[in-house]
């Protein structure tokens, strides 16, 4: 059975026709390519932006993957566009490490665009219904309440997570996930490292809808960009994100370097 992420992802995007086996779909012959060792960072890298942009259309903070082992990564130089990544990996379940999906991608990394963009095909003998049925008992909790959840400091300073608040930080990492895309460049990835405040807005249709301020963590410089996140979502409907990070102060020697701060594309604002 295909995962709910990988039929999004075929859904979204114009991708190879997939079996079980994903025939690794190789660069065409004309140009500049070269076959990158799997366990370096920039076949890593397109993995990882790869996962970012698959748990985004997932939608779910109870389908949420990360990447597991890069099998085979090609780079091929496009002038005047940028570098283009085919990639075969795996991913595996955020929580259990239990391997979810196998998948092939193309992911380009444009010079004058502000997000890679990303083709991405995925076979999956997971079932989800566990994790359907988890998002549902999210929502319905949401969804009832009449007084608004709200938190701070998640994890703690310990690292601790209250269970009650644990599916706000899985659901936050979802929406980041489209902050991270959109933000990742081939030096530079992020990972969530904290929730400063989470604050639930009570809407009278289907949705459910929350503030976020969160921190991310900036590799390789180290930096933590702070980043207003609203998020939109419904079990069965695309998750709605928009956000607005500050940008981070960058040295001479890091903008000579071809790190470059960006502003996302996606404006902070009300739905």
């Amino acid at each position: 059975m295909q995962c709910r992420a990988c039929l999004l992802a075929l859904t979204f995007l114009a991708a190879a026709r997939g079996s079980a086996s994903l025939p690794f779909s190789a660069p065409p012959a004309q140009g500049s390519a070269l076959e990158l060792v799997p366990s370096h960072r920039p076949a890593q890298q397109a993995a990882r932006v790869a996962v970012h942009y698959l748990n985004y259309i997932a939608s779910s903070p109870n389908k949420l993957q990360k990447p597991g082992e890069v099998k085979q990564a090609i780079r091929k130089d496009i002038p005047g566009v940028g570098h283009k990544y085919y990639i075969q990996f795996t991913t595996e379940d955020f929580l259990s490490d239990e391997k979810v999906c196998v998948c092939s991608a193309t992911v380009l990394f444009q010079m004058k665009k502000p997000r890679p963009a990303i083709s991405l095909n995925c076979t999956s003998n997971k079932n989800q219904k566990q994790a359907r049925e988890d998002d549902y008992i999210f929502y319905k909790e949401m969804k009832q309440r009449t007084e608004a959840i709200s938190g701070k400091e998640i994890p703690d300073s310990y690292g601790h997570i209250d269970p009650s608040l644990e599916p706000l930080w899985h659901l936050a990492i979802a929406g980041s996930s489209y902050i991270m895309w959109e933000k990742s460049e081939e030096n530079l990835h992020y990972n969530v490292a904290q929730i400063k405040s989470v604050k639930q807005w009570i809407r009278r249709d289907d949705f459910i809808d929350f503030d976020y301020n969160i921190l991310l963590h900036e590799i390789p410089t180290q930096e933590m960009v702070p980043c207003q996140m609203r998020i939109v979502w419904h079990p069965e409907q695309p998750m709605k994100v928009k956000y607005y990070c500050l940008p981070v102060p960058r040295s001479e020697e890091e903008e000579g370097s071809g790190i470059e701060s960006k502003e996302g594309s996606a404006s902070y604002g009300n739905f």
